[in-house]
């Protein structure tokens, strides 16, 4: 975005700044002496619905708000305002009767977008709008800025990632959101709680690659000396903490991916991670469907909702494994292919997807899985029964040990979590580890590092146990109904 100013920009600047001059030469710029008692929202909560009369009798005063002027209407000796707080929006009602004709004077110079305090009593307009009747007022903060247009607001979309705070200030929707947003964490914080779970804080820096298969941000530690690498995943750290003896951990935090941005991917995004020992994969199933359908309870939102002009139902979660909805979408294949690496990669190559040598049957199962199915799961579904050599962490299911006893849930076609009975045999998972690290030699930017510190906290003994990672950016945005990750992040990672 260009920094350059129109000429009325620069016009309306000069002017405000003019402004701010005066009020520093009267020590009145940037007071920080105001302490308002009451709150936009709790004024219409408490006297919304009284009555003009019900007001009068009443006589309600003392009342002490600030905010951000967003209307005016001066009327020679008498004017209207509404003011903007965190919560919503209030008309006050300022006239020379109640006031000093000097600061009534001042009143009329102010600007949208300046934070003022005022103070007054309760009654109805004419047009029964309830309203501050104005004793007393001060410019709190001048705004030297205009803000965006009344009717338009802001509607570019760049501007309003660029510049959240106009976004905010401006648009209601945005900020009920966010408001969301924090409900929706505050209810998976909860459920945990709630199971006896601990809450903890992991690195965020570490000094390995891992805990997930993707491309990491790299970063240099001057006085070490020493790469570091910002975290793809809190996964080995939580599970040192079962090995310590925390039986139920989860963190809710930042993680980081060194990947492309699109509506779908931030580099940086927000994960609830947790592992509980003693348990099996069907119980954190039922606690992730648990989470899912609390969080959706804690902002209102039904069960059957629309998100991206989807339909889906909130109430009707499946479970299926993932050979057999790879048959159910593709009709060419049998069961007998789904062991025979050639016939899996001439059908792959047959979607027109890149392949490659070193890929096994179960990267080329994924691949078409990912291809043919995972766009088609609308309602909730929970796919199970990962080939092993695209699960480098999870247990074998002992039945079947090519596969690993994982999950991941689906919801219009999105991934929304991935869960798996976690590998506590360090020779098995030495083994994976040295898999990861050859693919990383031949050029595998995703693989991760061998973890000779986590090897050996597995040589110490690490109870059997289940772990889930929960993506909260994703199911905040399935239950607002936003279409981009980007309108679910404060401030999200944008292009030069």
């Amino acid at each position: 975005m260009s920094e350059e100013k129109t000429g009325g920009e620069k016009s309306i600047l000069e002017e405000r700044r003019k402004k701010l001059e005066d009020l520093r030469e009267r020590g009145i710029a940037y007071i920080n002496t105001f302490h308002p008692k009451n709150m936009a929202k709790e004024l219409h909560q408490l006297y919304g619905e009284l009555s003009k009369e019900d007001l009068v009798e009443k006589n309600i005063q003392g009342i002490s708000i600030a905010g951000r002027i967003v209307l005016k209407r001066v009327m020679g000796n008498a004017s209207f305002a509404t003011l903007r707080d965190s919560s919503g929006d209030i008309q006050i009602y300022v006239t020379k009767n109640n006031i000093e004709e000097s600061i009534y004077d001042d009143f009329k110079t102010w600007d949208l977008g300046d934070i003022v305090g005022i103070s007054g009593s309760l009654f109805r307009t004419k047009t029964d709008e309830l309203t501050i009747e104005v004793s007393d007022l001060e410019m709190i903060t001048k705004s030297l800025r205009p803000m965006p247009e009344k009717f338009k607001g802001l509607t570019d979309i760049e501007a309003r990632y660029r510049q959240r705070y106009l976004d905010l200030m401006t648009n209601s929707e945005t900020k009920e959101i966010f408001i969301k947003r924090s409900k929706i964490v505050d209810s998976a914080r909860s459920k945990m709680n709630e199971r006896g779970y601990l809450e903890v804080e992991t690195p965020m820096m570490h000094p390995l690659a891992g805990g997930a298969v993707a491309r990491p941000f790299v970063t240099k530690h001057n006085a070490l000396g020493r790469d570091l690498y910002l975290r793809i995943a809190p996964e080995l750290y939580l599970k040192r903490l079962l090995v310590g003896g925390f039986d139920k951990v989860y963190e809710i935090n930042r993680s980081f991916r060194n990947e492309g941005l699109s509506t779908r991917h931030n580099p940086e995004f927000t994960m609830m991670e947790w592992y509980e020992a003693y348990t099996t994969m069907q119980n954190q199933i039922d606690l992730t469907k648990e989470i899912i359908l609390n969080a959706a309870k804690s902002i209102n939102c039904d069960e059957k909702i629309i998100w991206d002009d989807m339909k889906i139902d909130l109430g009707s979660f499946s479970q299926k494994k993932l050979s057999d909805l790879v048959l159910s979408y593709n009709k060419e294949l049998n069961e007998k292919d789904l062991d025979d690496r050639s016939a899996l990669e001439k059908y792959l190559k047959g979607l027109g997807k890149k392949t490659d040598k070193n890929w096994g049957t179960g990267r080329f199962l994924l691949e078409i899985f990912e291809e043919t199915v995972e766009g088609k799961l609308i309602n909730p579904t929970f796919v199970t029964e990962y080939p092993v050599e695209v699960s480098p962490l999870s247990r074998r299911n002992p039945d079947n040990p090519q596969y690993a006893d994982r999950f991941e849930l689906f919801i219009g076609g999105r991934e929304f979590a991935n869960g798996f009975c976690e590998l506590n045999d360090p020779d098995d998972q030495a083994s994976r580890f040295e898999d990861q690290a050859a693919a990383k030699d031949s050029g595998d930017k995703e693989a991760m590092d061998y973890d000779t510190d986590y090897i050996i906290a597995l040589e110490h003994g690490m109870p059997p146990a289940v772990g889930v990672g929960l993506g909260i950016d994703r199911l905040v945005m399935l239950l607002t109904n936003q279409s981009s990750i980007r309108d679910v992040l404060l401030f999200p990672q944008l292009k030069n």
